[in-house]
């Protein structure tokens, strides 16, 4: 397993303020800088970075520059992340262009894993149809993604229609998507992240690590809040997960450095221990 971080910690997840009259437009974007967000995740011992498609679009008519920042810090860009509503058909094609294009993008400068989140709550309430639409959109982001050489994989999210364990599975059944499970936004949405791990091993080709606190709620870095990271462990390594690792901090107050060092630290503690131990912790 490697270990890659999320640049959204450095500034925080937005999104880009066009997209309100313009779908095709709408990016998710971490607003800080990336050069820094690349040197303080490889100086915390990372050896990959998962970043938003606003933030690589950035770069789209300039390749060499962030070729030479993922060069300079010695990263991978392994993922970038995106997502949108899926479920209206009116802005669909519209919003798939920019799916594809963000895949585009993650082709160009080599990654290996398109990450999308997505499924709107509609103001009236959730229509049971909403499954259906989001898992035949699901299939055309993987159809995307393949033709690109890319994996495409489902990120279940707070605020969508995929929060819980029953919602998950909903999904899962309509959609051939990979998963990525997120460690916190499951455990947010009341399910255990391990044993969503160890209920579709064949499914999880991407993981997100970070911590919830539920009350006050919030995410935090890596052993700071309540969920059980050695059984997450014990789970990843029962199911033979051999892919990245991407810890994933949003909305975060601290400082964006000092998590990705505590994180990595954590995660160096419990990787290191033989899977007996891991095992132990978890009895």
């Amino acid at each position: 397993m490697k270990l890659g971080y999320h640049s959204i910690t450095w500034g925080g997840v937005v999104g880009h303020a066009q997209g309100v009259t313009s779908v095709k437009d709408l990016y998710y974007r971490a607003n800080g800088s990336m050069q820094k967000a690349l040197a303080d995740i490889a100086a915390a011992g990372y050896q990959g970075v998962e970043m938003f498609d606003g933030n690589v679009a950035d770069f789209a008519d300039r390749p060499e520059e962030l070729r030479q920042l993922l060069e300079d810090a010695g990263l991978e860009l392994v993922s970038v992340y995106t997502g949108a509503n899926f479920i209206y058909a009116d802005c669909l094609p519209d919003e798939l262009w920019r799916v594809e294009r963000a895949a585009r993008l993650a082709a160009l400068f080599g990654a290996e894993r398109l990450v999308v989140g997505g499924g709107a709550r509609r103001a009236a309430g959730v229509a049971d149809e909403d499954y259906d639409r989001l898992g035949r959109a699901l299939d055309r982001v993987v159809d995307i993604a393949e033709n690109l050489g890319l994996n495409a994989t489902y990120h279940p999210h707070l605020t969508t229609i995929v929060e819980s364990p029953a919602e998950l599975e909903k999904i899962m059944s309509k959609s051939r998507i990979s998963l990525c499970p997120d460690t916190a936004h499951l455990a947010a949405g009341g399910g255990d992240p391990a044993e969503v791990i160890r209920r579709y091993p064949d499914r999880i080709s991407h993981i997100h690590l970070k911590d919830f606190r539920p009350d006050p709620a919030a995410f935090l870095p890596l052993g700071q809040g309540v969920i059980d990271f050695p059984d997450v462990l014990a789970a990843i390594r029962e199911v033979d997960f051999d892919g990245w690792l991407i810890v994933e901090l949003d909305e975060y107050a601290g400082d964006p450095q000092e998590a990705a060092r505590s994180s990595k630290a954590y995660l160096d503690d419990l990787l290191a221990a033989s899977p007996s131990d891991t095992l132990r912790r978890t009895q």
